[in-house]
């Protein structure tokens, strides 16, 4: 059965093929009320199994209260007739494994975002009692920076005999976790386990357990340490962590949002225990967070303190070379310069004490200081003709920098 590239299926107008998954065709479509959305129409050796429908139809009721600002929610579903379908919004942007393959490895802020976006879209999908399992990154949509995750919840719901051996595999080999490929139990670490894995390749550009055929993966996955390269300082204990072949000695995805600083989940109600794999046996979502880490400072902090520490030392080193070359010709300006510039620096040790930030003041101390070993260097060492030729070189410079910015 061909699912055509445009038409009708149900109240929605199929507008173009967007690709193809393990369990379906995405398609770009418009809601009644003209809306763009995505429908994942499923695959007829899914479409015939009424067991993996009817419990698919089931979790679709709990899947749709699922609401955050990185999933892709669920917002219709039809298990009836020759084409079931599934809703969801439509994020525009690009996958994670598409972005990183085409411009290599994130880096910076965009990899924090990720991190934190990530951590955040797990804890409210799994505040639902819901556990994603097959979190990788060709289900992670970046829009504007910020991540996006889909079908959460399909593979769990779609897990049969009849289906995996109609060819789909749920789940990809090298982010799922050792307990899911020895048959074990699925519950919400295995999903922290596929994050630290989508991390890490996001952070190296590569994948943590190798390439190749997938019974070779998933046998590295159980039996070998990852690859992880050289991962940033904050990331490191944080993705070994969740990669640990111990479920237990992983963090829960609340956990990663404490130490990320990321937003806890809003619980929906009713909440209920994500499902087992059939022990009969519930998976706990919530352990004690664990807050042994501090997170990462917010990028716009670290650049207004780089800023600052800038102007504490340009203007110091400028002022130093001012006092130094005027003080034959001039005697007064010296004080002049040295004393503005000192009340510079205490105005702003003052500012620094009121916001309790001692780096602050320290630095601002250290710049006062050096700048007065400047002037008194530069005054003992070089004529006043070639300081004052240098300081008409400097501000040469800074006058074609601030242009050409």
């Amino acid at each position: 059965m061909s699912v055509p590239t445009a038409g009708q299926l149900g109240p929605y107008r199929l507008l173009s093929r967007l690709g193809a998954g393990g369990f379906g065709e995405v398609h770009l479509a418009l809601d009644p009320q003209g809306r763009t959305v995505a429908v994942k129409v499923l695959h007829p050796q899914v479409a015939s199994d009424q067991a993996a429908l009817a419990r698919l139809a089931r979790e679709v009721e709990t899947m749709r209260r699922v609401r955050g600002p990185h999933i892709a929610e669920v917002l219709d579903a039809s298990m009836e007739g020759t084409r079931p379908y599934l809703v969801t919004r439509y994020v525009q942007g690009r996958a994670l494994g598409a972005l990183v393959a085409a411009d290599g490895p994130l880096r910076g802020d965009d990899l924090w975002r990720l991190a934190r976006g990530l951590a955040e879209a797990l804890a409210t999908i799994h505040a639902a009692g819901i556990v994603h399992r097959d979190l990788k990154p060709a289900n992670v949509i970046l829009a504007d920076g910020e991540p996006n995750v889909i079908d959460f919840g399909i593979a769990y719901a779609l897990d049969s005999a009849s289906v995996t051996t109609s060819g789909t595999v749920l789940g990809t080999p090298g982010y799922l976790a050792p307990e899911v490929l020895e048959g074990g139990r699925t519950g919400p670490e295995a999903d922290v386990f596929a994050w630290g894995a989508t991390l890490a390749y996001a952070a190296t550009g590569r994948h943590p357990f190798g390439t190749g055929p997938a019974p070779a993966v998933a046998y590295r996955v159980v039996h070998h340490a990852p690859d992880l390269g050289v991962l940033p300082s904050w990331m490191v204990p944080l993705v070994p962590d969740c990669l640990s072949r111990d479920p237990a000695a992983r963090p829960t995805a609340e956990g990663l949002c404490v130490r990320l600083g990321a937003d806890l989940p809003v619980v929906p109600a009713p909440r209920r225990r994500p499902p087992s794999d059939g022990d009969g046996e519930a998976t706990q979502v919530a352990r004690p967070a664990r807050r042994e880490e501090r997170p990462p400072e917010d990028a716009r902090v670290r650049q207004r303190r780089r800023v600052h520490r800038r102007w504490v030392a340009g203007t110091g080193i400028v002022t130093g070379l001012t006092a130094a070359a005027v003080q034959r010709y001039v005697p007064e300006l010296t004080l002049l310069v040295l004393g503005a510039y000192g009340v510079g620096v205490v105005v702003d040790a003052g500012v620094g004490v009121a916001a309790k930030e001692r780096a602050r003041v320290v630095f601002d101390l250290a710049g006062a200081a050096g700048t007065v070993g400047l002037y008194a260097a530069l005054s003992s060492l070089f004529s006043p003709s070639t300081l004052l030729l240098a300081l008409v070189t400097v501000l040469i410079v800074l006058v074609t920098i601030a242009f050409a910015g």
